[in-house]
């Protein structure tokens, strides 16, 4: 498919915003569900800047159990293991439909196996921004995990027991919801920063815990980069520096894997070599993005969730350490947006395929074990994206012939690079020409996938002939691949 080209996308407005004082502090989260005049078959939303440690989620929804609600569409900008609690819901019917950027866990597992009674759809975090902004997906509640609350009803995750950081993916949510629950466990009279104004909300209800602020870095955030991770790392910074890129005001995303975040790491000495100041670093901020701003590396922070602690911190404390929407994010029928302006962006995969097609939806085993989230949409974007991988993973190889499921179209991609070289999309010969006045170890994408596979067999792709348990879209809406039971 040809990626999303800007046209034929229009916006319907926000909700008209009301006085803060009509936002109503209610009593428990069933009375909140009945005043909200939520009924069966119902879309409600989600955010997941708790990530792993989300506890908001079941607890709506054993409300609405025991109210007998049933039908329902759940709308969670992302799923975690955590999630997993959610399962019975499913079973029950109080699930039917499921709609998200991302799920990975036994709840993902549960979907594959066919316990889901409608295929969930995978969106992009921007497709998911312009489907709640255009009306395509239309929230009835939205439930917002919130750390922090005033009297008055602003909401924010810079500050409380569990804060989180900019509340980006929730922003979008509660612009446009018929009706917006903020759901807290701590009330604060005065909040160091706002990400949500009492005009958005209509009703809090406090809870004895929204989930654990701790469990937000997990998965592929967690772990160091392996010795292969940082080989991978030092060539793609070098890939930089060969570009007419690192320049003042430059601007850069990493990943949330390993070897994505390890990259900052590396092109931090070459920035202060070359006396480089940056513009901004955006996306999901992570602690290498903060040290570079702190060292004057980066001017500005842009942030749509914190991908740990020290970036919770950083929103706190630091005015430069700016959030963002969704939509500002990476909506594509927002021209201005922030992954429009972005000149690097370092992404992660699954699988790469010869014609630089990326998975980072489904293992070679079926599991499903992510989403786009901002993968597509950034790579769509920036000026180059780099996928950055290792050759194999668990004894199979990650450059392959053919995808077990597309994520990103391949003419979005700029580079491939692993732990044996790099591969520069044909689109782009002025910057092969320049790694290799560099000296660096390009490659052609066969050549990737002929070391990829010497003694490490392609794992041969089923082709299930179940019913489609998940609809994955391209962030534009159009489906870009199934996945069946």
């Amino acid at each position: 498919m040809q990626p999303f080209a800007g046209a034929e996308l229009s916006l319907t407005q926000a909700k008209a915003p009301r006085s803060p004082v009509y936002t109503q502090f209610t009593a428990t989260l069933e009375e909140a569900i009945e005043n909200a005049g939520l009924v069966e078959g119902a879309t409600i939303s989600f955010h997941h800047h708790l990530r792993n440690g989300d506890d908001v989620m079941r607890q709506v929804l054993e409300a609405c159990q025991t109210l007998g609600l049933s039908d329902l569409h759940i709308a969670p900008s992302s799923l975690f293991p955590c999630h997993g609690a959610l399962i019975p819901f499913l079973e029950d019917g109080t699930v039917t439909k499921i709609t998200t950027s991302y799920m990975n866990g036994p709840l993902a597992d549960a979907v594959r196996s066919g316990e889901l009674r409608n295929p969930a759809v995978l969106q992009s975090h921007g497709g998911r921004a312009y489907a709640i902004e255009s009306g395509a997906l239309a929230i009835d509640v939205a439930f917002i995990g919130a750390p922090a609350v005033d009297r008055s009803g602003n909401l924010t995750g810079s500050t409380g027991p569990e804060a989180c950081g900019p509340l980006g993916y929730a922003m979008v949510d509660a612009g446009h919801a018929k009706h917006v629950v903020a759901v807290t466990d701590f009330v604060a009279e005065t909040l160091p920063r706002i990400c949500i104004p009492a005009t958005q909300v209509d009703q809090i209800v406090q809870v004895a815990s929204i989930g654990s602020s701790a469990q937000i870095v997990s998965g592929t955030t967690a772990r160091p980069p392996s010795e292969k991770g940082r080989r991978i790392a030092d060539l793609t910074a070098q890939l930089i520096e060969a570009s007419d890129l690192l320049q003042d005001g430059f601007s850069f995303q990493t990943g949330a894997g390993a070897t994505s975040l390890a990259v900052a790491k590396s092109l931090a000495p070459i920035m202060t070599a070359r006396g480089v100041v940056g513009g901004f670093a955006a996306g999901g901020i992570t602690g290498p993005l903060v040290q570079m701003h702190r060292d004057g590396l980066f001017r500005e922070l842009w942030d749509v969730q914190a991908f740990d602690l020290e970036a919770v911190q950083s929103y706190c404390e630091d005015a430069a350490h700016n959030a963002m929407s969704a939509s500002l994010y990476a909506s594509p029928a927002q021209e201005p947006a922030i992954a429009n302006r972005l000149d690097v962006m370092i992404l992660g995969a699954a699988e790469v395929d010869t014609s630089f097609n990326v998975n980072v939806t489904q293992a070679s085993d079926g599991r499903i074990i992510g989403g786009s989230g901002g993968h597509a949409d950034t790579a769509a974007g920036a000026k180059l994206p780099i996928v950055t991988t290792t050759l194999t993973a668990g004894g199979f190889p990650k450059l392959v012939s053919n995808l077990t499921c597309q994520t990103t179209p391949g003419n979005t991609i700029g580079a491939v690079v692993t732990e044996a070289g790099m591969a520069i999309h044909p689109s782009r010969p002025e910057l092969e020409a320049k790694a290799r006045r560099m000296g660096l170890p390009v490659m052609t994408m066969q050549d990737l996938h002929t070391l990829s596979t010497t003694n490490h067999s392609e794992t041969p792709q089923e082709q299930n002939q179940g019913r489609i348990v998940v609809v994955c879209e391209y962030r534009d809406g159009q489906v870009i691949d199934i996945i069946r039971a």
